[in-house]
């Protein structure tokens, strides 16, 4: 059987107690793949990389160091929340790096979808090998892989969660979630103990805002998707539909259009809101979202949002379209 095939026999996970199992299966199997070493985790903050995060810290404590890169692309609030989760209240080993400056600087002027995203995941591997280098001892590298990365990677686009392994530094991988599907890991980090903060994040890739923002990467058009995206959340969160609604984000493209703001005419870019609902990621069909709601969303983002004149509603399901628009 190939390595990176779900095993035919493997149940979905769905409740509670055979989340419990594949929990108590995978840390004895933790355990016994890295013994007394030392792992080292990408910590993005997301449901994956939170997840292994915390089955790792039951299955070897302290042996674990987590790292996460602020690339400069993160939602609003998101490495904070990251420090205060998993540094404050779980007391992981955390190492934080701020590397806004470098990632933006590399992505300036690059508007080609698949380089920006060897860009990104590039400078990371080169951030992530400075750090480990600091590190002594260090013999595994845990990721948060889930089965439809490895499906949507075959051949189509290089694997969205930044990470791999730097030429020089030899890394064991520890993959204890190839096998599910998102919602199997929400199911798991709940039976873990994971706060629904966590647990019901919004799904996010790797590169990041970066596939959200079409384009050569500005920083005013990123300032100006992170605010759009903080405001369509907490809207949505009042509308209760943060539960209801498996994912849901903001695009602001590379162009403009004329518009008018302060009774003055403008020129902005559009913001294109997306909402989706998918139990596997691999199709996926639209929420359709109340119209006072998306009236309210569209007046916030209109007038809260420097550079913003215009809000759109993406209908189409996956396929034709995928979920991310990068």
């Amino acid at each position: 059987m190939c390595d990176n095939k779900r095993p035919e026999t493997m149940e979905r996970i769905t409740t509670p107690e055979l989340a419990n199992a594949f929990i108590e299966k995978e840390l004895a199997a933790l355990r016994a793949q890295i013994g007394d070493g030392k792992v080292l985790l990408a910590l993005s903050g997301g449901v994956d990389s939170s997840v292994v995060a915390a089955m790792l810290i039951k299955a070897v404590g302290k042996q674990l160091t987590c790292i996460h890169v602020n690339h400069g692309l993160m939602r609003k609030g998101e490495s904070e929340e990251v420090i205060r989760v998993f540094g404050e209240e779980l007391g992981a080993n955390l190492i934080y790096v701020d590397a806004t400056d470098r990632f933006l600087d590399k992505l300036a002027g690059v508007s080609d979808p698949e380089t920006k995203r060897k860009i990104i995941g590039g400078e990371f591997i080169r951030v992530f090998e400075e750090e480990s280098k600091k590190l002594t001892g260090i013999g595994f590298l845990g990721q948060g892989t889930i089965y439809p990365d490895i499906l949507e990677s075959d051949g189509i686009k290089a694997h969205h969660n930044v990470g791999g392994l730097p030429e020089d530094v030899e890394f064991e991988l520890v993959e204890p979630l190839k096998f599910l599907f998102k919602d199997e890991v929400r199911v798991v980090g709940k039976a873990l103990g994971l706060p629904d903060s966590m647990v019901y994040r919004q799904p996010f890739p790797g590169p990041g805002l970066g596939v959200r923002c079409p384009g050569a990467i500005t920083r005013d058009r990123l300032n100006a998707l992170r605010e759009a995206d903080a405001i369509l959340r907490e809207e949505f969160e009042k509308a209760g539909l943060m539960g209801k609604v498996w994912q849901y984000f903001t695009v602001v493209p590379d162009f403009k259009s004329t518009g008018i703001k302060n009774g003055k005419r403008s020129f902005d870019w559009p913001c294109i809101i997306r909402a989706v609902n998918t139990r596997d990621a691999m199709t996926a069909t639209i929420e359709r979202v109340a119209w006072d709601v998306l009236q309210r969303i569209t007046d916030r983002i209109t007038h809260e949002v420097e550079g913003i004149n215009r809000v759109l509603y993406d209908l189409t399901p996956k396929p034709t379209g995928t979920i991310e628009y990068e």
